[in-house]
């Protein structure tokens, strides 16, 4: 009953947050805070679940914080790239249409709450369990995704400020072993939540996987990858560089380069 109860006030939450920041974005035209506002969402509706859940037990105390630690780290770094770029190109036939801009805070209201769900679900559990293994490989999968999510993003952010860089097409560091190493961590980031939090989920609640499927499905093949890739082939597509590093370098998956 409670985690139902969480769960219902969770999304209510959730949809009043984003449709409240898609008033203030479509009256001023502005895109601006979209990703910070998705980000500190993640983090509020994390420490909210396990304050309505009352529990408070170790597992849910160390996955609110992941979930804080990662918001903090990605909602800032959009934050500050948007307002260095000025602007993000996903609205560039949006952020004039109100109706069109309702549609994006409404999808990222259905993010957040698909992609927090096993948080949610285990903040909202009263019983606990000892930790064990899945816990561990769950935290070790978040770590290394954390990581590499941040590294890559670093790499990418120096890589384009350097005016050597102007134009040209980052390869290097991780950037050398998969085209979109930073949505690689991401993906890592939420299947290592969940594998924890399924250390307590019975029955039907082990649905909740759909979270990283979700996350892989979203950057696989609607918002992240398939528009990057259209920009850069855009934009190198004739380049024979490049053409070797479509070649040569995975799309997702990373591998070693031999």
């Amino acid at each position: 009953m409670i985690m139902g109860s969480t769960l219902t006030k969770c999304a209510i939450t959730d949809l009043c947050i984003q449709w409240a920041g898609w008033a203030i974005a479509a009256a001023f035209k502005t895109e601006k805070f979209y990703d910070l506002a998705g980000s500190g969402t993640f983090i509020l509706l994390a420490h909210l679940s396990r304050l309505w859940g009352g529990a408070g037990h170790v597992r849910q105390n160390v996955q609110t914080g992941l979930v804080t630690a990662w918001g903090l780290r990605l909602g800032t770094f959009l934050f500050m790239r948007i307002l260095k770029d000025g602007h993000d190109r996903r609205f560039n036939n949006v952020r004039d249409s109100p109706g069109t801009f309702f549609v994006y805070w409404s999808i990222q209201a259905v993010w957040v709450f698909m992609t927090l769900l096993p948080t949610l679900m285990l903040n909202s559990e009263n019983q606990d369990a000892p930790l064990g293994m899945r816990d561990y490989i769950g935290w070790g999968l978040w770590g290394l995704g954390f990581a590499t999510e941040a590294i890559a993003d670093q790499q990418k952010w120096l890589f384009k400020r350097d005016p050597d860089n102007a134009g040209k097409f980052i390869q290097s560091g991780l950037w050398a072993y998969s085209r979109h190493p930073n949505y690689f961590g991401e993906i890592l980031q939420w299947s290592g939540l969940w594998l924890s939090a399924s250390s307590v989920m019975q029955g039907s609640q082990y649905l909740s996987v759909v979270s990283p499927l979700f996350v892989w499905f979203l950057l696989r093949h609607v918002s992240g990858i398939p528009i990057l890739e259209k920009q850069a082939m855009k934009k190198w597509g004739s380049n024979p560089a490049f053409q070797d590093y479509i070649k040569n370098t995975p799309l997702l998956w990373p591998h070693p380069r031999f």
